[in-house]
Parts: C-alpha cells; structure tokens; sequence
C-alpha cells in the first residue's frame, strides 16, 4: 500500500552540548551541524527506506532545496509537493552528551498550505492507500477529514502536542500514534499504566500505537493488545528514533505482517537510529535492520500480547 504524507519539511540546527541551556545561561555548544529534518521529512524517509511507497506533499520552500534532495536520494516520491517564495520550517536542535535532545521549531511553509492544495494533491493520489500525518503542519483535522471521505486510511502521529489536537477527529483514523506525553493531553489524567486502556476506550475503532521511549512500546488494535521493550544500546542522538519508529511500524501493518513483527522491525529500525548522529542521516534501511536481527547484534525483546 502507498502512502502519502502531507508532512513537515525542516531545516535542523543542532548544537552539540554537555546539559541543555539553563534559562538566563549563555553557553558554548560543543558543536554545530545544519541537517535536513522535520518529522514529516524524517518519517517519510523512514517508511521508504523500509520498503514503502512514499509520495511526500506539502510546500518546499526558496531555502529547502536540500530538503527535496534529500527525500529523492532515499526514494521518497516529491512529484506532488509545490515551491514556495516563504521560508522553510526550521529547528533549533540541543543535543545533550546524555543523548537527549531540545527542540524549537518555527513552522515556515509547513504552516501554509491550503485546502485547494489538499483537495488537488488527493485527487491526484488516487482512493487507495494510507495519508500519514504529524502535528507539525496546519489544517490536519481536514486533511483526516477530507481523506476519510474518499476512502482512504488515515494515521496521526499528534506530535508535537498542542490543543490543536483535540479538535481533530480522531475517531476517523485508522492509527494513532501518541508517546506517553501525547497520550497523557489526549486521554486526560496522568502518563500511567492505564494510559493505552484509556485511549482504546475513548477510540475503539482507532489502532493506537504508545511509544514509550527506551521503556520500548505498546499498541491496541481491535480489541488486541502487544508489547515489547527496547534493545538496550548507548544512546548518541535520539532525534528521529520515534520517526523512524513510526515509518518502520506502518510499513509492517501496511504489508500485512503481524503486530509482534511489526513491533520487533521497528525496535531494532529505532535502536540502531538512536546510536547514530543526525535526524534522517541515522535512519537505517530494512536490510540493515534485518541483518542485525539476522546476525544477532540487535536482538529485540519478545512480544507480549493479550
């Protein structure tokens, strides 16, 4: 199945640091990298470099040429985007030794597009496949909306979290895609461990997948539930490890594999991400992830289910 993404394009700043910048504090960063990112950007690249076939839509603009670069170097389809006179999306990045990461986003053309643009590029694409989404782009809940309508399958990934989100009609999605903060503003109450309860109960038509970061992840679909932990690694970048996650899982529930390997593709997809630096430069190819699980480096944890 295809996917289309109306996601973010984001020119990444990062600086290199020992502990996040104190409010009121001026420190030297340790170093300096200018990367192509943006989770919509990442996770499309996520999803190509995992097998699926990936059209990105959205705005480039005067300043993104790289970023489209970028996209067609991993094999991500861009015949669909449109150039903007505006600056791109960009992202100031702290990324600390303990493999953290800050990020501050300006939204640029991502916060441009228009329902005109929308209604054009979806009936370009066609009435199969799934429309990928993230919070980092306006006019979502039409875009969930405008893509239900015509048949299509829809997934959110509501990051980062804004009010925004619950005005989003979220009952129309075929999968959620939430980390316990996210989780925790949609559902109400605290990030515990009755959170994917919660969220099944408030959508029970809706596949929810909670990424819980290096406690590993669990996900809901039609009443049956999994798990699985995290393959233990020394962290050096953690950016796009939740995107690479992402675009690894849809590729496997898009394909027809089960939950249990969908989940153990993306564990170990995520693991060897986060031991790299950069944001899309760290996301690994199915054939390295397979290799790994194949060879032993990489062993992910088993599968609970229930």
């Amino acid at each position: 199945m295809t996917i289309l993404n109306f996601g973010s394009l984001n020119i990444d700043h990062v600086y290199r640091v020992d502990t996040f910048v104190q409010p009121g504090e001026t420190k030297h960063s340790k170093a300096y990298m200018i990367n192509s990112g943006g989770k919509g950007l990442n996770q499309s690249i996520a999803a190509a470099k995992a097998g699926s076939l990936v059209f990105h839509a959205g705005l480039a603009g005067r300043d993104g040429g790289f970023l489209l670069e970028k996209l067609q170097a991993a094999g991500v389809n861009t015949s669909l985007m449109q150039a903007s006179p505006e600056v791109s999306g960009h992202a100031i990045i702290q990324v600390a030794d303990s493999g953290q990461n800050s990020i501050l986003l300006y939204g640029g053309t991502n916060q441009m597009l228009t329902e005109v643009y929308i209604d054009q590029t979806l009936d370009a694409f066609g009435d199969d496949g799934l429309v990928l989404l993230q919070n980092e782009t306006n006019l979502v809940g039409e875009i969930i909306e405008k893509a239900s309508k015509k048949g299509l399958k829809v997934a959110l990934n509501a990051a980062p979290y804004s009010d925004k989100v619950q005005t989003y009609p979220i009952n129309l999605l075929d999968w959620l895609i939430v980390n316990e903060v996210e989780g925790a503003e949609i559902a109400g109450g605290e990030a515990d461990e009755g959170l994917l309860q919660r969220l099944a109960d408030l959508y029970p038509q809706t596949g929810i997948l909670l990424t819980l970061g290096s406690q590993g992840a669990q996900c809901v679909q039609n009443g049956h539930y999994s798990s699985i932990g995290s393959c233990k690694v020394k962290a050096v970048d953690t950016t796009a490890a939740g995107d690479t996650f992402s675009g690894f899982f849809l590729y496997g529930v898009m394909e027809g594999l089960s939950i249990a390997e969908t989940l153990r593709l993306a564990t170990v997809a995520s693991a060897i991400c986060v031991q790299r630096p950069g944001a899309a430069d760290s996301i690994p190819t199915l054939t390295e992830v397979r290799q790994a699980m194949k060879d032993g480096s990489l062993t992910p944890p088993e599968v609970q289910e229930w």
